[in-house]
């Protein structure tokens, strides 16, 4: 019996001969690609890699999904303003509203799209109106398929499966930064999870947000912290993530599991804290 490895097999039957084409499983999967934006200005650098990446520049079309704004046509105009600036004439605004009776036609324009952009604003909102519905199911669907699924601040939140709602439970007065590395404090909700295994944060250097990532890697070990600074990005593709734009991303990680409490207060030992630049590259494994 024949046998190939690394390679699943495609048999097809003619006669009495069989053809057989190796297709790895990568190509089996045929995943997108995540652009994940810290917030803040988009570079034109990166709209153009965003474009290249999605290549609706060539055929197909985007969406945007501005669900997280409390004024979505505002997040609309926004979003597609570089793009537009750019030269194309193929994006849109998709707009959805909580427990919307949806139609098909809704659903299949975000399946089929090549680009998917989600706006800024409040993750926590977005989650509300898409989690467990075939909006849901559309945009895995897309991805899936090989298209591009990008966002920006909560957009980028939205992103991973366990998702910082912003929230402090022990200290409920919003502040943009947490103020303390305690046990029991941070807030976690249900994203996309489109990255099963990290935690994003948003805005990270600028508002200097490394208590709260802290924090998570402490409570959960099994995730990869990932901080991104304003007008920058990371793009995912498969296990690898680039850095693009015009600051840092922090990668934060507690190898050990370690976590000691002490009067609410959280230590740990061994903690790892990698800062990438622009071109750098790093895995997600």
């Amino acid at each position: 019996m024949m046998r190939l490895k690394g390679f699943l097999a495609i048999y097809v039957f003619i006669g009495s001969m069989f053809f057989i084409t190796p297709i790895s499983a990568q190509e089996v999967q045929n995943k997108g690609k995540l652009v994940i934006i810290g917030g803040g200005s988009r570079p034109s650098a990166m709209i153009d890699r965003i474009i290249k990446e999605s290549g609706i520049d060539k055929s197909g079309y985007g969406i945007i999904l501005p669900m997280s704004s409390s004024e979505p046509d505002s997040a609309v105009y926004y979003a597609s303003k570089q793009f537009i600036e750019k030269g194309l004439k193929n994006i849109y605004g998709l707009n959805f509203v909580k427990d919307e009776l949806l139609t098909t036609s809704k659903v299949d324009s975000i399946k089929n799209a090549k680009m998917i952009y989600i706006s800024g604003g409040d993750q926590n909102r977005f989650m509300d109106i898409v989690a467990g519905t075939d909006i849901e199911k559309a945009i895995h669907n897309s991805y899936s398929n090989g298209n591009v699924i990008a966002g920006t601040s909560a957009g980028a939140a939205v992103m991973s499966k366990m998702m910082i709602t912003g929230a402090e439970l022990k200290h409920p007065e919003y502040a943009s930064t947490f103020r303390n590395i305690d046990v029991d404090n941070i807030e976690i909700g249900t994203g996309l999870g489109m990255l099963t295994n990290v935690i994003i944060d948003q805005h990270f250097v600028k508002r200097s947000r490394y208590n709260r990532l802290i924090s998570a890697v402490i409570e959960h070990p099994e995730m990869l912290g990932i901080g991104i600074d304003e007008a920058t990005a990371i793009l995912v593709s498969g296990s690898n993530a680039e850095v693009i734009g015009d600051s840092q991303v922090i990668v934060l990680k507690n190898p050990k599991g370690s976590k000691n409490v002490h009067d609410d207060k959280l230590g740990a030992h061994g903690l790892q804290l990698n800062i990438y630049l622009p071109g750098e590259h790093f895995s997600l494994n």
